[in-house]
């Protein structure tokens, strides 16, 4: 029965470092530069391969952002069920924002389209469409999905760090990395900051510790003795 319990946990660690590469991979090959650039609605539609590819990696998102913490909530929640159960929640609300930017992002590419065959005809509408568009994607992308994993991984990191399922120190690193991300969000929210150096280097420190923290987990696995006496 221990060994079931030991496999089991081994197996469950493994697969939370796996979906936070796979959280970390995605996020970045859902960038997408054409929609990003100031020349959007003309270079969006020749580029509809590149679009549709970041909604693809976005889309992807969704497994790692919900999965993470439905994945831990086993065992997790025989420590601590209100946030391993908040922490599920987070994860999907994050999940159904992603859907909701994934949306956006294909409106954008209609709306690039649709300039392409009408050209500079109604100029001032298609910038004024796809500015509100995109305000809104970033709005989306940047404020509450991100707020919301931020959340769902405060709060399971919180219980890794009275658990002490992983090392304490990297479970701190994890709130402090948590914490920043939900004040980059905020602040961004509030206008106090862009998408600019400052916004990415709040957001640092969080992507370094799911890396860390991943290829902890695969490699080391969770803390063995309080693994068992929590499962």
């Amino acid at each position: 029965m221990l060994r079931k319990r030991t496999n089991a946990g081994r197996r469950s660690a493994i697969m939370t470092g796996v979906l936070l590469l796979a959280g970390l991979i995605t996020g970045i090959c859902s960038v997408v530069p054409v929609i990003d650039g100031a020349d959007y609605l003309v270079m969006a539609s020749p580029n509809e391969n590149q679009v549709l590819l970041g909604a693809f990696f976005q889309l992807f998102m969704i497994v790692a952002y919900v999965g993470i913490p439905v994945l831990m909530y086993p065992l997790l929640s025989k420590h601590h069920k209100g946030l391993a159960l908040g922490s599920v929640a987070f994860g999907i609300i994050a999940g159904v924002f992603i859907i909701l930017g994934v949306i956006i992002l294909l409106l954008l590419l209609t709306v690039s389209h649709e300039f392409a065959k009408i050209g500079t005809l109604h100029v001032s509408y298609f910038q004024t469409l796809g500015g509100l568009l995109r305000e809104g994607r970033d709005l989306v992308n940047h404020v509450a999905t991100t707020l919301a994993f931020a959340l769902a991984m405060l709060l399971f990191t919180c219980v890794f760090y009275q658990t002490q399922l992983v090392p304490r120190w990297l479970s701190v690193w994890g709130i402090i990395g948590a914490t920043l991300s939900i004040l980059a969000s905020l602040l961004f929210m509030i206008r106090f900051i862009g998408l600019d150096a400052t916004y990415m280097m709040l957001n640092i420190p969080i992507a370094f510790q799911q890396l860390v923290l991943a290829i902890w987990l695969i490699i080391k696995g969770f803390t063995p003795s309080v693994r068992d006496s929590v499962s």
